[in-house]
């Protein structure tokens, strides 16, 4: 499963969010696009809303990427229709020994290779220690495995350096062949990309197509319906939404707030979407400069309203949020969402200033506010500028491009930011969130608040390693309530993973693990398309 700064990718349509493992689904909501029937011959047509650039899940960083790879790889486990963890190379749930530290699978005996060679256990080893030993992105995520071997060719044992709650949502990392990816790793991850999923790689014509058919040879219950998918980076939300509304296009990926009702309405489109497991937020540099007060982020809060902001910039593609965590994993993990709604401000610019002055705040202080090269959060960073204008201080936003963005927002330098608005979208498990964007050990992935609480740290840390279910709620809720009180995030809105669909496309279903999409053949729904 790729690694997601929700930032690098896009789930609005103008520059959003996605992430996860494998061609699989869940429900949808919205006018629904489902059925039987369609042509086992005919090719369905997905626009993306971005380029991928390469496909080895060793590598991978984005959410573009993995939408084509998930189709191409298959994994040790995947995800159900919600998300529950589910065999998919494994032949059951893994053997669990050693305190929690020792993870033994089984699996497939008949799986193999595009090229035909079989997947092994010796595959699976290497395909969750080449990320550590060659320090990709991915590093962070693996480090807590301490060694991973073959015990023979269809087990494969983990042992971990700690107990990990998580490590059953790692698992759905993607397997590749050892010795092919070896031969050439550059191929392998741009022209050769070889997997065991059911559809294979045909050719990538960069920032045109990417071209799957599919694999009569799958080793799963059942071959696709389609007999293959070309994905089309449209980079334009109005230009995707055209191309679906002529046919252009059987699929697209994201639908953007101004464009919702258009699709909604259209002739023969619907819109399937689901909540995503991803948060977005505005975040304050603790480290230096006037936003290190409390007093300040608190004054902030007071100075614009958040559900203003998402009422008008956001909805209907997204939601608004109230904490760290997405609405999923809120309602799963029985989180007190009432309580948290009581946490954000009722706007109040007589009560912002009156704390700007406490603080004692430079009058001729300039908040400088960065985000990135989304219209969605750049609306929302201008929601915050206006306010504290309206409060008497300056403020600017800087739109930034991605790699500037992500190099300058973890510094800790106030002359580098004050307040950032980004997001997260990975694992459906609390830690993946509460660990990367809070803990002061999460290796700067998303720590560029610099926030400081030995309490909440050890609480994450302590649910991070304790596999007693209740008491990593607890844990979680105590820490969540001290972040929220103390503004270090102000939580401002989710999105839904959204597609817009055809009605010649059949039995298509929509994930809220957002990489998992677009879900074509599964144990559950397998799409068809009528041409």
């Amino acid at each position: 499963m790729p690694v997601l700064l929700a930032g690098c990718t896009s789930n609005s349509g103008d520059g959003g969010d996605g992430n996860a493992s494998g061609d699989g689904g869940s429900g949808s909501t919205g006018t629904d696009a489902q059925g039987s029937g369609g042509s086992s011959s005919a090719t369905i047509n997905i626009g993306q809303s971005l380029n991928p650039v390469r496909f080895d899940p060793i590598t991978q960083l984005s959410n573009p990427d993995a939408l084509v790879a998930n189709r191409v790889f298959s994994q040790l486990y995947t995800y159900g229709e919600g998300t529950d963890v589910v065999p998919n190379l494994a032949t059951d749930m893994p053997t669990i020994e050693r305190d929690n530290t020792r993870y033994i699978v089984d699996i497939v005996e008949d799986a193999t290779f595009h090229n035909g060679d079989p997947v092994t256990a010796e595959d699976v080893a290497y395909s969750f220690l080449a990320p550590i030993e060659e320090e990709t992105p991915l590093l962070g995520i693996f480090s807590v495995i301490d060694s991973a071997e073959a015990i023979d060719d269809t087990t494969v044992q983990f042992d971990l350096a700690n107990p990990y709650a998580m490590f059953q949502h790692v698992l759905t990392h993607q397997v590749v062949p050892k010795a092919v990816r070896e031969e050439d790793k550059e191929a392998f991850s741009t022209t050769q990309p070889i997997g065991s999923g059911p559809f294979k790689f045909v050719e990538w014509e960069e920032s045109n197509y990417v071209t799957l058919e599919r694999w009569d040879d799958y080793w799963g219950e059942e071959t696709p319906n389609v007999a293959g998918v070309e994905f089309t980076p449209i980079g334009e939300s109005t230009t995707r939404v055209t191309n679906l509304k002529t046919g252009e296009v059987d699929v697209i990926e994201t639908i953007p707030p101004k464009l919702w009702d258009s699709v909604e309405s259209a002739q023969d489109t619907s819109i399937s979407a689901v909540e995503s497991v991803g948060y977005f937020y505005v975040a304050f540099n603790c480290n230096e400069g006037p936003t290190a007060d409390k007093r300040v982020r608190e004054a902030i809060d007071y100075s614009f309203s958040m559900d203003d902001a998402v009422e008008r910039y956001i909805a209907p593609a997204g939601l608004r949020q109230y904490g760290p965590l997405p609405g999923p994993m809120v309602e799963e993990w029985d989180m007190p969402l009432d309580q948290w709604k009581q946490y954000p401000n009722d706007k109040d610019v007589e009560q912002a200033t009156s704390l700007f002055e406490e603080a004692g705040v430079p009058a001729d202080w300039d908040a400088k506010i960065i985000v990135p090269p989304d219209d969605n959060r750049e609306n929302i960073g201008l929601s915050i500028a206006n306010g504290i204008k309206e409060a008497g201080y300056e403020a600017h936003v800087e739109r930034l491009d991605w790699g500037a963005m992500l190099s300058q927002a973890y510094t800790g330098n106030a002359s580098d930011y004050n307040i950032y608005v980004l997001g997260w979208v990975r694992y459906p498990d609390p830690d993946d969130f509460m660990f990367n964007l809070f803990h002061e050990e999460s290796e700067g992935v998303n720590q560029g608040v610099y926030y400081k609480n030995d309490e909440v740290m050890e609480q994450i840390k302590g649910a991070r390693e304790s596999t007693d279910r209740a008491e990593r709620q607890q844990l979680y809720q105590s820490a969540i309530g001290t972040l929220l009180e103390d503004k270090v995030h102000l939580p401002a809105f989710n999105y839904k993973n959204s597609y817009g669909v055809k009605s010649s496309v059949k039995d298509f279903q929509v994930h809220p693990v957002s990489p998992q999409n677009p879900r074509l053949v599964t144990s559950y729904n397998n799409v068809s398309v009528d041409k």
